[in-house]
């Protein structure tokens, strides 16, 4: 009869397998480190807890029955899979396994940092899983904040709630989007005072267009809030305005009918960041957050190496 008021334990798995393995208590016994009659106790007490016999006992041998053939060979998975679940908790916590679920905005990808990051990251932790996908910048601060995100890749200025902290990875700067047929494209670097009687398509971070206005005495008369890079970029080829965007759109983003001219005067700085929570816990993300704090320290040190700095 099967004792039900008792559960059966590791110990019980370990002993029995012990001795199918070896088919001999003594020797068993002495792989476990235990003493002979401890083990014929536990095998015991795992037979009466299952309620059958799993070895045939003689003076001269042992051998395991019908049923102790069938519960090794379940025995010896479930200790397989109790080690892989030990295994798989260890190097989690060690930040080698886990899920990341990353925010952007699409200029970190033209800008080439986000892939950087992305591959430098899968190089050294193969076992973390990463899900990217772009959102509107205004909504990343609060989207990590709720911990829906797990990191944001985003272009300062951007208040951000009190949790959360971040690091520059990239000091690019801005430059001036105008559509081929207008007479600024006629000169290649142009003063922010020419832009005070323009149209302006504003992306989703205005700093480039505020501050050009600024510089050129006026207040941007802007005609459209598009969102994506992409999207303003496309108004400024079909003659709607012109637009002041990162200088590293340029390589990434070629369409027919646009073309981009420096500013005149101080670089007006561009730079995209990543955001984090600063008491982040999970260890894969502080994994990444490592990372991405040892890449700011480079991008700060060339920026004080090549002047751009504020």
């Amino acid at each position: 009869m099967v004792n039900t008021d008792k559960d059966m334990e590791l110990r019980h798995f370990r002993c029995v397998l012990a001795v199918a393995q070896t088919l001999h208590f003594a020797r068993a016994a002495a792989e476990l480190g235990i003493s002979p009659p401890a083990l014929t106790k536990q095998v015991q007490e795992t037979e009466h807890l299952l309620g059958t016999r799993l070895f045939q006992r003689s003076k001269r041998a042992v051998a395991l029955t019908a049923a102790g053939e069938l519960f090794v060979v379940e025995a010896a998975r479930a200790l397989a899979q109790l080690e892989q679940a030990q295994e798989v908790a260890r190097r989690a916590g060690r930040g080698e396994l886990g899920r990341l679920e990353i925010g952007y905005v699409a200029s970190a990808a033209y800008a080439g940092v986000l892939q950087d990051q992305f591959a430098r990251f899968r190089a050294s932790h193969p076992g973390i899983h990463i899900s990217a996908r772009e959102y509107a910048m205004e909504t990343l601060p609060e989207l990590l904040d709720q911990g829906r995100l797990d990191l944001a890749f985003l272009r300062p200025p951007l208040r951000l709630p009190d949790g959360l902290d971040s690091v520059v990875l990239l000091r690019d700067r801005f430059v001036l989007a105008v559509q081929v047929a207008s007479p600024l494209a006629q000169g290649a670097i142009i003063a922010p005072a020419a832009l005070a009687q323009q149209a302006f398509i504003v992306p989703e971070q205005e700093l480039g267009t505020v501050e050009a206005g600024r510089r050129g005495g006026f207040a941007a008369q802007v005609v459209s809030r598009p969102g994506s890079l992409l999207a303003v970029l496309t108004e400024v080829s079909l003659g709607v305005g012109c637009a002041i965007v990162p200088h590293s759109v340029m390589a990434s983003v070629q369409l027919p009918g646009v073309c981009f001219r420096e500013l005149a005067g101080p670089l007006i700085n561009s730079e995209i960041a990543a955001a984090y929570r600063r008491h982040e816990q999970a260890p894969a993300a502080r994994a990444f957050i490592a990372q991405l704090r040892a890449a700011a320290l480079a991008v700060a040190s060339t920026a004080v190496a090549t002047g751009m700095v504020n």
